[in-house]
């Protein structure tokens, strides 16, 4: 799947997803294309680049013996 970026320098770009992670991290990236529109890196939440969490736990704890 191809996703579209944009660079700090204004260029866009088409990048494969497996890349997406790695040009996030890198800070080479100012923005990619979600369905739901453009995503700018440091503004707009990614999902397992978030902050923390202060809501209540809504995982299943599991007790053991």
């Amino acid at each position: 799947m191809l996703i579209r970026v944009m660079y700090h320098d204004r260029k866009y770009d088409m990048v494969n997803a497996s890349l997406l992670d790695k040009l996030i991290t890198s800070g080479r990236i100012l923005k990619f294309q979600r369905v739901e529109g453009w995503i700018t890196i440091g503004k707009d939440p990614i999902r397992g680049h978030g902050g923390i969490y202060g809501g209540p736990e809504r995982r299943r704890q599991v007790k053991r013996a």
